[in-house]
């Protein structure tokens, strides 16, 4: 059966899709496929907006482990996304996509600084918003960065892109008979630990009625797909939808 079609969405960028076939930093023809599978979802009357990673770079939790105070690393961990959203920036402006980066930490050089009123305004005007440095706050990760700005925007969904196909009950990666739920409500997510997102941000969308859309966003085409209601994914949501 299709799943609904959401009309204003936020999607949430690991950044390791970033990556490519490389094991850290920014491989241009990744994002510019990223950005053309975008560009699709913008023609086809989507409005978006966009929260991505650092893990590519920096990931803070890591570095607390390796000995860097937590806010410190964390605060890294946001530099980290900033340059990420402006590498997306370039790549969808190269192919011809009005974006504006806004970023939680002030950096007038080379952002907006974050406005909601300003956000929703672009989004309006059918420009993609792309939100940097998390939340600006440490010891919050950027999934929930991802939910805080997608209840800000009244967005419809959340779509979690990923290296994995969603849901599932164990680690597919671990355990070849993992099961893949097409759809799994808030609550059991959170009682079974099942790592969709951090609890905070599972928390946030479950209290505002926002979906998260968990789908692998490194097969080509993916994103046109599950944002036609098609596509293999996972619905996270309200008990009775």
């Amino acid at each position: 059966m299709p799943r609904p079609r959401f009309h204003r969405i936020l999607l949430k960028l690991s950044g390791e899709a970033l990556m490519g076939e490389g094991q850290f930093g920014i491989d241009p023809d990744a994002v510019s496929r990223l950005a053309e599978e975008i560009k699709s979802a913008v023609a086809d009357g989507q409005a978006l907006c966009l929260v991505v990673g650092g893990g590519n770079i920096f990931r803070g939790i890591a570095g607390a482990a390796k000995g860097f105070d937590r806010s410190t690393a964390d605060y890294i961990g946001m530099l980290a996304t900033v340059m990420n959203a402006l590498a997306v920036q370039n790549a969808l402006e190269r192919i011809g996509v009005d974006t504006r980066v806004q970023s939680a930490i002030p950096m007038a050089t080379v952002s907006e600084p974050y406005i909601r009123r300003r956000a929703v305004r672009h989004m309006e005007k059918g420009r993609v918003v792309i939100f940097a440095a998390g939340t600006g706050n440490p010891f919050f990760t950027t999934d929930t960065a991802a939910a805080l700005r997608a209840a800000e925007m009244g967005c419809d969904a959340l779509f979690k892109g990923t290296s994995v196909d969603g849901v599932y009950d164990a680690d597919p990666k671990k355990v070849s008979g993992a099961k893949r739920y097409e759809t799994v409500t808030f609550d059991k997510v959170l009682s079974d630990n099942l790592k969709v997102m951090d609890a905070t941000a599972v928390a946030l969308c479950r209290d505002n009625n926002i979906p998260i859309v968990v789908f692998n966003i490194r097969q080509q085409g993916n994103l046109a797909r599950v944002l036609g209601g098609e596509g293999i994914a996972t619905i996270v949501e309200n008990e009775g939808g």
